[in-house]
């Protein structure tokens, strides 16, 4: 008898957790995913940020489609001329300061931040690198190195050396930061710590204490670009201009791809001493920039990114005074529901998925839910989640 789909999942398919949801997806559209099984499940994560525009986005679909009938993969990246990666690199480009006017497209968000260490070492001469406590920038061996959390790392030393860390928010951490640091890498949102806003000043006094001693100023704005925060980029809405941006996620309009953005000065370091410095094969693939070109294309022209803090106060004003709630933090519709005991954010994601209402815990921080929904998410849907939201922390109050 021939195995089924499911069977088929848990037999050839590595699993990274020891319960995956286990669902089986069959299409997705807008905000919601269809199983194949008839139900209809209100998507509050977004794959983690990547859907800003909503699922089956019909101008990326028709994107992805015409770069598929002229060509796909042509050449290892940065070497022919694709018309795919010089129309995104441009319209992004100019979306940013002059500053950060050239763009390496990459793989993923672990490999932009691999690349943008690396790039700050090479432009710097320096070999240490300064991260925050309960930073999340990848799962690769290099990154993982900046992480803290030692569950999630000690059993993938050795890690590479040279990196020490702050607690983000401290100014009088800032201190550590000095002649021999290379760079100092930063969420200004702090994601997987469970969703951790900067607070006032203190991106500016990270920006100024990097300039005394020559450091390089890096921010991952992975989960926290497009639109995400209530600006394009998180820097852009705290005022702040890093030496280096790196992206992914929505990037790709649901493409898998990944950048760093700096200055055409800090990139030519990779043509010499070595050359190249970086290279990747796949990174900047033509089919996935014209869907990040779409994508962009779309988020720019529906004014999702303007209406993102009304509806993250939507979400905030119906959530917060249930008794389960001890807090809700929030940059724009990058959300943290504090229920403040171990455990309840991943019992909430649990049930929650019973209610048809996806969500996630976080890496770092077992007591809070996200809410991280498309940026396109309606009114309506938004009092549907709340709804189904509230019945489960019925069921959670302490």
């Amino acid at each position: 008898m021939p195995y089924t789909l499911r069977e088929l999942f848990f037999r050839h398919i590595a699993q990274t957790s020891p319960s995956p949801f286990g669902l089986e997806i069959n299409r997705a559209e807008g905000v919601f995913l269809y199983s194949t099984d008839g139900r209809k499940i209100l998507d509050l994560v977004s794959g983690v940020a990547v859907s800003n525009i909503g699922h089956a986005n019909r101008e990326v679909m028709d994107a992805v489609v015409r770069q598929v009938e002229s060509h796909m993969h042509l050449m290892v990246y940065g070497e022919v001329i694709q018309a795919p990666q010089v129309e995104h690199a441009t319209l992004l480009t100019s979306l940013l300061p002059e500053s950060l006017n050239s763009v390496y497209y990459v793989n993923s968000g672990s490999e932009a931040n691999e690349a943008a260490i690396k790039l700050a070492k090479r432009a710097t001469g320096r070999g240490e690198i300064i991260s925050c406590y309960n930073c999340y920038h990848g799962s690769t061996q290099g990154v993982m190195s900046l992480m803290t959390d030692e569950e999630l790392k000690r059993s993938f030393r050795p890690l590479i050396p040279g990196v020490s860390h702050i607690r983000f928010n401290s100014v009088d951490d800032l201190k550590s930061i000095n002649t021999r640091t290379a760079a100092v890498i930063i969420e200004p949102v702090q994601g997987e710590a469970g969703i951790i806003p900067p607070e006032s000043g203190y991106l500016e006094a990270l920006r100024k204490r990097c300039d005394e001693v020559g450091a390089l100023l890096i921010f991952d704005e992975i989960q926290t670009g497009f639109g995400r925060c209530g600006r394009l980029f998180a820097f852009q809405k705290y005022g702040i201009i890093p030496d280096i941006i790196t992206l992914a996620k929505a990037l790709g309009g649901g493409m898998p791809l990944g950048a760093l953005v700096a200055s055409g000065e800090l990139m030519e370091k990779w043509q010499y001493n070595p050359a190249l410095g970086h290279i990747t094969t796949f990174g900047g693939h033509p089919v996935s920039c014209a869907a990040a070109l779409a994508s962009l294309r779309v988020l720019l022209r529906e004014g999702w990114i303007e209406r993102v803090e009304e509806k993250s106060l939507r979400f905030a004003e119906k959530i917060k005074t249930h008794p389960a709630v001890r807090e809700i933090r929030s940059s724009g519709l990058l959300m943290a529901v504090e229920l403040g005991r171990p455990g309840a954010g991943e019992r909430a994601v649990r049930l929650l998925l019973e209610e048809d209402i996806m969500t996630d815990w976080f890496l770092s921080s077992d007591t809070a839910f996200r809410i991280a929904p498309p940026l396109c998410i309606s009114e309506e849907e938004i009092d549907f989640a709340v709804e189904k939201i509230l019945r489960v922390l019925d069921i959670m109050v302490f």
